[in-house]
């Protein structure tokens, strides 16, 4: 009779191994799903980029959190969703360390912004964030109908 021989158990592929010098990975930023939190954001600090326009407003205690919106003057489906894959990229990196305690940060796409280069748009979101910190937005936008329409209660 032959000697058996022992076989490690198997493990599934997308099993995950934690090596025990493997850096934590800090908790996961917030992310904005209410249309509320996009308008408010909207009245806060305003960064424009050639790619991105990035507006930063503070929430009372709510950590930081952030929001992506291409709108589909930018594209198709497919382009608009690379956008917003490359600015989810862009963030999970920079925002942990430059972006602003207790604010809201939303990154509008912008129509240039799908060709740039992913390393030159990283250098703009991080001088936009530091922009953005020392307090020195851009001016708000000027409205095409001249004055400001009343606010909706």
């Amino acid at each position: 009779m032959a000697a058996a021989t022992f076989c490690a158990p198997a493990v599934h592929a997308g099993a995950r191994i934690s090596a025990p010098d493997a850096p934590e990975r800090s908790s996961p930023i917030a992310v904005l799903t209410r249309r509320a939190d996009f308008l408010a954001a909207n009245r806060g600090l305003r960064v424009a980029r050639p790619g991105f326009v990035l507006l930063a407003n503070p929430n009372p205690g709510l950590g930081k959190r952030y929001g992506i919106t291409v709108t589909k003057k930018i594209g198709n489906a497919v382009v608009r969703n690379r956008m917003k894959r490359r600015f989810r990229a862009l963030l999970r990196d920079l925002l942990p360390a430059a972006g602003l305690p207790d604010h809201d940060h939303v990154l509008i796409g912008r129509d240039g912004g799908i060709e740039r280069d992913f390393g030159q748009l990283r250098e703009e979101l991080s001088a936009a964030l530091a922009r953005a910190a020392a307090g020195k937005g851009d001016p708000p936008r000027r409205r095409k109908g001249g004055a400001r329409p009343e606010a909706r209660q």
